[in-house]
């Protein structure tokens, strides 16, 4: 057997290249390099398929086309510092062996999930204004977000005569399918709800009044299908075009409807990374929270969020049902409105409710929602249509266009004083808590207040002819609030002298606390558990509600920890404009 010898210094690189190589596949200490997947990724990755799911890989251009080629891979989507490819399961596990990914995540489905909620949220009053004394000193005008654009990513928004030259943008980020009209139904209906005009449907139903804010222009952002589904990376898209194109069509808002379920931390979800860069470009972001309150035998879902309303950089909308009636004292949080913690984070959300059952607004003609839904349609024609939807898809519009009143009444606001405003103003949902009702039902007239006072207001505002205080509650929570709150030392009471400095400056708040103004706020005084967990906190005899704990309601239903077949599998799962209104 002959001996075949290198030269030293061949033996040295030879040497380097084996080192680099096992560097390449083993961390320190011998370890294999293995990727976080997301757990939509690992349930694909274990089933060992060959058919192909899409992925979405982080880094350069260069990066991940060296990488797709090392994998005979193909690349499908390229986003800003991100890209969709296309793998089996065994593919999967070489992606996730690659020390060049950290991060994989999969491209889940994403689906979406008026004259009461004008008056109950006092919008109308909003719009209004309010005449001041002598001099016109304590004055407030009439706003109706006037100067607002608003990007709608959702599936399109249609012609309809209450949408008439409010639209002045259109694009499509569906994958191969370029149009831009709403096939569906749903963005028609939550641009209604936002902006659309009253005088369109004279004589026809005085049902719908006009939207929140319909002085407001609309971006049409087209990311989900016909059937109301579209891949994520179709939505990071949508979100990296209006930041594009923000100063172009002077787009403040954004508003997000729809979701899929939360497959791993906010911090590495490519879509509520992608809600991160929008809220760092200056835009408002209202994400809706999702539909999973219940399971499909009607047994309470705790921990539902859907992403992206876990996002900490979202405003997020649950939902509540008014009971047909301006009066705030027969509201009651809907059954499917989803409600906190956030799977990973275990953090507050949503961070508001708003009315979001039977909301009349647009419907768009020959849509999926009018063909297969006919007892939807409310009045009118095919050419001039309404129809009633439920869901957090349309508390969200109403919160959208609540916070265009308060960017037009106040151009300079900052997204943490838009959201204190929203969080002060509103009324405590005692059904729900913090973690079914966030700070509860929006009360815009009393927001607007706040934002002209720096947070000094908080008299009582008549809401339905019945005198509604605002609960002062404000919270940003990154996970710890609940502990804090349990241990006694997660609540900060705010005085009337403190609440401007909060007002002129965000950090004067710490997250992870509960701040209430007023000395004497009632919520002071309340039990944690009850203050965190509304009614959920009378179906245990536990002073803490904690993970793991057996909770039964009064109806003999078990309380399911998010983790029910309701939130299971790649696609989202939506009722929320078709749930059973209760």
């Amino acid at each position: 057997m002959n001996t075949v010898r290198l030269p030293s210094s061949h033996f040295l690189k030879f040497f380097a290249v084996v080192v680099l190589i096992a560097a390449s596949t083993f961390g320190v200490g011998g370890q294999q390099h293995r990727a976080s997947l997301s757990s939509d990724l690992l349930s694909f990755e274990g089933r060992l398929s060959t058919a192909r799911t899409r992925v979405i890989v982080r880094g350069s251009k260069a990066e991940i086309e060296a990488m797709a080629s090392r994998h005979g891979l193909a690349v499908v989507r390229w986003l800003d510092g991100a890209a969709v490819v296309l793998a089996n399961s065994s593919q999967v596990s070489d992606l996730a062996a690659d020390s060049a990914n950290d991060i994989l995540s999969g491209d889940a489905l994403v689906a979406p999930f008026m004259d009461v909620s004008n008056a109950s949220t006092a919008a109308d009053q909003v719009r209004a204004g309010q005449s001041g004394g002598l001099l016109g000193i304590g004055g407030l005008a009439g706003v109706n977000g006037s100067g607002v654009t608003v990007a709608v990513i959702d599936t399109g928004i249609s012609d309809h005569p209450a949408l008439y030259q409010k639209v002045i943008a259109s694009v499509s980020k569906v994958t191969g399918d370029p149009s831009t009209n709403d096939a569906h139904g749903h963005g028609t209906h939550i641009a209604g709800i936002i902006a659309g005009g009253a005088s369109a449907s004279t004589g026809i139903t005085t049902a719908f009044r006009g939207g929140v804010a319909p002085g407001v222009k609309l971006v049409n952002v087209r990311v989900l299908g016909p059937d109301g589904t579209g891949y994520t990376s179709d939505v990071i898209a949508g979100i990296e075009w209006v930041i594009e194109n923000r100063d172009q069509y002077k787009i403040r808002a954004i508003n997000l409807s729809l979701g899929h379920p939360v497959t791993e931390p906010s911090t590495t979800d490519p879509l509520c990374q992608a809600v991160m860069k929008a809220s760092m470009a200056g835009i408002i972001v209202i994400a809706s929270a999702g539909n999973a309150g219940k399971a499909d035998d009607g047994s309470p879902i705790l921990g539902g969020i859907s992403s992206p309303g876990n996002s900490p950089y979202a405003i997020t909308v649950g939902a509540i049902n008014t009971k047909g009636t301006p009066d705030r004292s027969d509201d009651i949080m809907a059954t499917y409105s989803s409600r906190g913690p956030t799977k990973f984070e275990n953090a507050v959300k949503p961070d508001v409710v708003a009315p979001g059952n039977k909301i009349i607004s647009l419907e768009a003609r020959g849509s999926y929602l009018r063909r297969t839904y006919p007892q939807f349609h409310f009045a009118g024609s095919s050419t001039n249509g309404y129809m009633s939807l439920s869901g957090t898809s349309m508390s969200a519009a109403v919160v959208t266009g609540g916070a265009a009143l308060l960017m037009q009444a106040d151009p300079k606001i900052t997204s943490a004083q838009l959201k204190m405003a929203l969080q002060s103003g509103a009324t405590y949902m005692a059904d729900g808590g913090l973690m079914g009702g966030g700070a509860g039902s929006v009360n815009f007239w009393s927001s607007r207040k706040m934002a002209a006072n720096g947070l000094t207001n908080l008299v009582s505002t008549l809401v339905g002819g019945v005198l509604t205080p605002p609960s002062g509650v404000m919270f940003w929570d990154a996970g710890t609030m609940t502990t804090r709150l349990y241990r006694g030392y997660g609540l900060r009471v705010l005085s009337l002298l403190e609440a401007p400095l909060a007002w002129l400056s965000a950090g004067y708040l710490r997250s992870d606390e509960l701040n209430l103004l007023g000395l004497s706020n009632p919520l002071s005084q309340m039990h944690p558990n009850e203050v965190i967990w509304g009614d959920v906190s009378r179906w245990s005899a536990d002073q803490e509600v904690i993970w793991g704990d057996h909770l039964t309601n009064p109806e003999g239903q078990e309380v399911i920890w998010g983790d029910s077949r309701k939130m299971e599998g790649e696609e989202v799962i939506w009722g929320d404009s078709i749930v059973t209104d209760q």
